[in-house]
């Protein structure tokens, strides 16, 4: 008996043991489940990505062409799905980006052997001299059957439809004790970031919210514009100080990093909000700096709706936004001559002053981005795009290129340094291809004017910072743009200028203003962001 136990023990082991075999060599999913499409099929991988990008309302891919991705930009296109190539690969991501920002792409990455037809993979898998004797029919027998596993039941019918999101919430205790917090605030200050912008919320929503709490507001990121050109809460100047003069600071997607000097700039005597759907950059930092009253792991738009039902009736007190207001700093010093060519602060003004009231803003470069980031109002929601926290620079070309893709109707104007320019000019050609007609206001002043500002005086050497009042707007005539050079002849027709570029793209030609800018002191004052 023990015998015959053992021996079927040994029989069931074998048994099992080749099934397990088979199972991960995938013989049974090809025997039992799926079968191998026809070898001479002309199918391939690319046709299946093409049908859920479709699915998921993807109208646009962004690509630099490549035999790794032809598969999916040629089914792209029968699908009717619009394939936009651009000069450069980083210019291809950013645009992306942008798209991602205005409306939600995700970036996958895909093996070539999986995109192209089953003959022609057949080729690359096969082995030209394989070694001879057991182990050469080894080697080849499991490259062929691995062949057929990517290609069994490929084209059979599946759902492609997008998958649920989860969007975690804020508790209806949390919101509670939140509402009773802001309640008793004298000086309540909010902090807006790019998170606040995400779906589902509409953002008209969050401004109508953000109007009827009555709290003084710092925009930052992709929310800046959310209360519109010229709200009376919408504060711009004099962060640092108010920061340590309010007692309620509600960070609304708002991460204590760098930016916020680690939560160092808060008051430890304010009672502190923190809302932001990841868990990690909730708490960032809290155990060193700073520390939460309420740490909320949730959506901060639909948590703003819901804070400003609990307080229907209850607004700040009307001097605390006054107050801050009045602090922030005046036309004044777009005023003054600079030692040469035009005041950039002047120039954005003038920018500013003549915008469309549907212009999207982007943010590529240094100092005189960091400038026309006090003084250029967005109209409106998501109409103002940044490189982030990290300041990644070239991202100008993408980013309007997407931008006008998704907005078409909108005046795109690009706001470079002439450092940041040099990374994505040669975009002026996708612009024309694509007929994406932008505007690029070129701040020239030849230097890396943001690193120059803290190298000079801490080193003493302007070394690699240096470089040339290029001539940017032939540049853009050579990529079938429209250039313009504006110096200090021209200050008297600047708006002229500028209405002329509006006209330029209004009729489909991208424009380049190639503005000879001389230096200022704006940016080295006590003035915090």
């Amino acid at each position: 008996m023990e015998i015959a136990i053992a021996l079927g023990c040994s029989v069931g082991f074998t048994f099992g043991g080749l099934v397990f075999v088979a199972y991960k060599l995938g013989l049974l999913y090809q025997l039992f489940l799926h079968k191998v499409s026809h070898f001479c099929s002309p199918r391939h991988g690319g046709e299946s990505v093409a049908e859920v990008l479709r699915a998921h309302g993807v109208k646009f891919v962004f690509t630099l062409v490549g035999g790794h991705i032809s598969p999916i930009l040629v089914a792209c296109e029968k699908l009717g799905i619009r394939i936009v190539d651009t000069r450069h690969e980083a210019t291809a991501v950013f645009a992306a980006d942008a798209v991602a920002r205005l409306s939600g792409p995700v970036f996958i990455e895909f093996p070539i052997d999986t995109l192209y037809p089953f003959h022609l993979v057949s080729k690359e898998f096969g082995v030209k001299n394989p070694p001879k004797g057991l182990m050469g029919k080894v080697v080849t027998w499991y490259l062929h059957n691995h062949l057929k596993n990517l290609f069994a039941g490929a084209w059979e019918t599946r759902d492609v439809s997008p998958l649920p999101v989860h969007i975690p919430q804020a508790t209806d205790d949390q919101v509670q004790k939140c509402i009773e917090l802001v309640s008793r605030a004298k000086k309540p200050v909010i902090l807006l970031g790019s998170q606040a912008t995400l779906p589902p919320t509409p953002t008209d929503d969050i401004r109508v919210a953000l109007e009827s709490l009555g709290i003084p507001c710092f925009l930052g990121g992709m929310s800046r514009g959310m209360l519109g050109r010229n709200s009376p809460l919408h504060i711009r100047q004099n962060r640092k100080c108010a920061l340590m003069d309010a007692d309620l600071v509600l960070l609304a997607g708002t991460v204590c990093d760098f930016r916020l000097s680690y939560g160092r700039v808060l008051n430890r005597r304010s009672k502190i909000i923190a809302v932001n759907r990841d868990k990690t950059q909730l708490l960032k930092n809290s155990d060193m700096f700073w520390k939460p009253n309420v740490a909320i792991q949730g959506d901060a738009g639909s948590f703003l709706l819901r804070l400003s039902k609990g307080l229907m009736g209850h607004k700040c007190p009307e001097d605390w936004p006054q107050r801050l207001k009045a602090g922030e700093v005046t036309k004044e010093k777009a005023d003054e001559k600079t030692d040469c060519h035009l005041n950039p602060l002047s120039v954005l003004h003038r920018v500013d002053e003549l915008m469309a009231d549907d212009s999207i803003i982007v943010a590529d470069g240094g100092d005189f981005v960091g400038s026309a980031a006090y003084i250029m109002r967005p109209r409106g929601p998501l109409r103002w795009l940044d490189p982030g926290a990290f300041g990644t620079l070239g991202v100008g070309g993408g980013f309007a290129l997407g931008a006008k893709l998704c907005r078409p109707e909108s005046e795109v104007w690009i706001i470079y340094g002439d450092g940041s320019l040099g990374y994505s000019v040669a975009e002026f050609d996708t612009f024309t291809r694509h007929k994406t007609p932008v505007i690029a206001l070129v701040g020239n002043d030849a230097c890396w004017s943001q690193i120059s500002r803290e190298q000079v005086p801490i080193l003493g050497s302007n070394v690699a910072c240096g470089l040339a009042f290029t001539d940017y707007h032939i540049v853009a005539d050579g990529y079938g743009g429209k250039g313009t050079l504006i110096g200090c002849k021209d200050e008297d027709k600047l708006d002229d200028i500028i209405k002329e570029a509006q006209k330029e793209t209004r009729e489909g030609r991208a424009t380049l203003l190639n503005v000879l800018i001389g230096k200022t002191n704006f940016r080295e004052g006590s003035i915090s962001v």
